[in-house]
């Protein structure tokens, strides 16, 4: 019983010392809505752009705002003539042990593991998602459907014909909001296009065959390759930040504990490709 009495406590104090801890971060670091669109109007981010978002709430403790209430933001930032995406895998870790795992992708059941902000968005009315086993992405705007559709004919999960390959298409930009760079899904995408280039091959040799049931219940088949996992657990884009700051190619700002970064997709990908032909990586 005192055992018990004890374990309660700790969970009290926490709690309150959480509590307390937010409003101090509110009353002394907050920020609110307008605050925001300045930050991302620094960051270049416009009307009309393709932009995909990695986003941790963990980061936005002085917002005043929920995340419904960043989600409205960023929508009313790009308009209705451009297009907001988030990455929605079904796994956190390593895309192999997804498959493994044996389970069906269902795109409408199946959550996010991105965050709270990405989870939240792909339920969101007026937003669609892609249909992968391991990377699916959720959209929404104007190029919502051209840059989500086919995703699960796709041979690799984030190669050509796939949501964050067609960022190129439409200069898209990624977005970073209380995560670092590390987490950039469509660095993939650049991965497969200077593959001939790289010291190793990012792809598993083994072939997968996966399965997803889009929203009328029909189960669709995938046959790809998996990125493989010894190099995944060697990649380390924090190598490449240096590089994209001389080029001016690195747009980071900051609302008081908010950390945020832009990096438009057509500059990562020259970058890298620079990189890769003087024989520099971002792996260790």
């Amino acid at each position: 019983m005192s055992q018990r009495l004890s374990i309660l406590m700790k969970q009290r104090l926490k709690s309150s010392y959480q509590r307390l801890r937010l409003q101090a971060i509110r009353r002394f670091q907050g920020f609110d809505a307008n605050d925001l669109v300045a930050l991302l109007g620094r960051l270049g981010i416009r009307p009309g752009a393709v932009v995909m978002v990695h986003c941790s709430w963990d980061g936005f403790a002085g917002f005043t705002g929920t995340p419904r209430d960043l989600m409205g933001i960023l929508q009313e930032v790009v308009g209705s003539h451009g297009t907001l995406l988030m990455p929605t895998l079904p796994f956190t870790g390593l895309a192999r042990d997804w498959a493994e795992s044996g389970q069906v992708f269902d795109i409408r059941r199946t959550p996010s593991q991105m965050g709270l902000v990405s989870e939240l968005f792909r339920r969101s009315r007026g937003v669609v998602r892609s249909l992968h086993p391991t990377h699916s992405v959720a959209a929404w705007g104007a190029l919502a459907e051209v840059i989500t559709q086919d995703h699960h004919l796709c041979r690799t999960p984030c190669g050509a014909g796939s949501p964050y390959a067609r960022m190129l298409e439409h200069n898209g930009i990624n977005l970073l909001l209380g995560v670092d760079i590390r987490a950039l899904t469509f660095f993939h995408a650049i991965e497969e296009i200077i593959r001939p280039i790289l010291p190793h091959d990012p792809f598993t040799k083994e072939t997968w065959c996966l399965h997803s049931r889009d929203s009328d219940g029909k189960l669709w088949p995938t046959t790809t390759h998996l990125f493989d996992p010894n190099l995944s657990r060697r990649r380390d884009l924090r190598l490449i930040v240096p590089d994209l700051v001389h080029r001016g190619y690195y747009k980071k700002s900051r609302l008081h504990r908010l950390e945020a970064i832009a990096i438009g997709c057509q500059d990562l990908l020259e970058t890298l490709r620079a990189l890769a032909e003087d024989g520099r990586y971002c792996y260790r």
